[in-house]
């Protein structure tokens, strides 16, 4: 639940701002009847009976019906308005008024408003028909009994109905948006989190299965000649079982932690970098060897960009592994101004098409590359995979790096000496 308190006007109940608006009016009608400074007469005259008893008492009337369908307005808007038209209905006759004035209907415009905010569109369509059918009924009456009206006074206050539901539409309007705009975003961020989790499964699980592959093809090939070597193998098959489980009991129990309200999965402990070291090892222990060139300072990175570049190179070395048929592959690793590079080549033979052994981020049915590419597009980097022209594969990753806090300060310190003599 949200600690954000609302605005102080806001926790305001509709019902109090149609009953603010009504008392508003009736004051103002009582004021205008008297005659104010600087006024040579009164602005009106007030009518004999709002001084006998028949006059207050419709007055009261008028005024309790206004109330009771203010304490109405939010759960049963239209019969709530319904009370305040009979109410404004009634006013004119205690005030001595030939038409139904805008400061009497003055809660009602306000009603409209909030009724055609805060409910679906044809209850405040329904809302303001209803407001200006009471004003042509109003009218209809007093010239079937052949009294005078104010049609011109009407007209202003039927123009005022108009608006207020306009104004209230438009807010309506703007909610839905709003809210459209946040149910987008929520499925965007789940489909995003989907998408994640599943290049996290799947390169964990390829490279794993990778290395499980390969080792327990050298385990069978050499189990009866060389029966200490095929332990080896499968030792290194269980543990890297053993490692892979860890893992993903790691992830889903993040993944529970992440269901819980306002509370996102941990990814302190999610690889990097610094674990593309032992990456190699596992490798070169199954029988590709991995070379890893380091170039530039190496310095803490990002999280998010560390972790994508050791899955970017995990992944590519792992489709070297499962397709390029090779002994050998390398990675580089280059620590830029600007950017981290990562790039991994083998010198495997690509069959006719140049289709990459599969590996086509367009044409393959693994996801392999294009879960390094998705990586690659969320970091707003550049992503490149193909065929190279002496032969062999060739992935590079190019991840643009925030600029250091320094460099920042340094950059903000000399645009605000410049701006002085560029503005000379």
């Amino acid at each position: 639940m949200s600690d954000v308190v609302p605005p102080r006007l806001k926790r305001i109940e509709p019902g109090t701002w149609v009953g603010l608006a009504w008392a508003v009016g009736l004051v103002l009608t009582l004021v205008f009847f008297q005659r104010l400074p600087g006024e040579s007469e009164a602005a009106d005259l007030p009518a004999s009976q709002l001084y006998r008893w028949d006059g207050v008492t419709t007055l009261v009337l008028a005024t309790a019906l206004t109330l009771v369908g203010c304490a109405r307005l939010q759960r049963r808007p239209l019969l709530a308005l319904t009370l305040m038209l009979l109410g404004a209905a009634l006013a004119p006759s205690a005030l001595g008024e030939g038409e139904l004035p805008l400061l009497q209907f003055l809660a009602v415009d306000v009603a409209v408003y909030f009724i055609a905010a805060g409910h679906p569109r044809r209850t405040g369509i329904t809302a303001a028909a209803m407001a200006v059918g009471t004003l042509a009924a109003y009218l209809t009456v007093r010239l079937s009994f052949g009294w005078t009206i104010g049609l011109s006074t009407e007209l202003s206050v039927a123009l005022t109905t108009v608006v207020a539901w306009l104004i209230g539409n438009s807010a309506y309007q703007a909610r839905q948006h709003a809210e459209e705009l946040r149910t987008r975003a929520t499925v965007q961020a789940v489909t995003d989190e989907r998408l994640r989790i599943a290049r996290e499964l799947h390169d964990v699980v390829a490279h794993t299965i990778g290395i499980v592959a390969l080792q327990a093809g050298a385990a069978r090939r050499v189990i009866d000649t060389q029966p200490a070597r095929a332990r080896e193998a499968l030792a290194e098959v269980e543990n890297a079982s053993r490692e892979t489980l860890a893992g993903l009991r790691h992830m889903l129990g993040a993944l529970r932690e992440a269901a819980e309200p306002d509370r996102p999965a941990p990814i302190d402990d999610a690889p990097g970098l610094a674990d593309l070291d032992a990456l190699a090892a596992a490798t070169t222990a199954a029988g590709v060897r991995v070379a890893v060139a380091w170039r530039g300072t190496r310095r803490p990175l990002p999280p998010e960009i560390d972790l994508a570049a050791y899955r970017i190179a995990q992944e590519a070395v792992t489709n070297v592994v499962r397709h390029a048929g090779v002994r050998v592959c390398g990675v580089t690793v280059s620590y830029g101004t600007e950017e981290l590079v990562v790039e991994v080549i083998d010198e495997g033979q690509a069959p006719a098409g140049g289709a990459g052994r599969g590996r086509s981020g367009g044409t393959g049915t693994g996801y392999g590359l294009v879960g390094m590419r998705e990586r690659v597009a969320l970091l707003h980097g550049e992503f490149e995979a193909g065929p190279r022209p002496e032969g062999g594969f060739r992935v590079a990753a190019r991840l643009p790096l925030p600029a250091p806090a320094g460099d920042r300060f340094a950059e903000a310190a000399t645009s605000s000496v410049q701006t002085p003599a560029a503005a000379q």
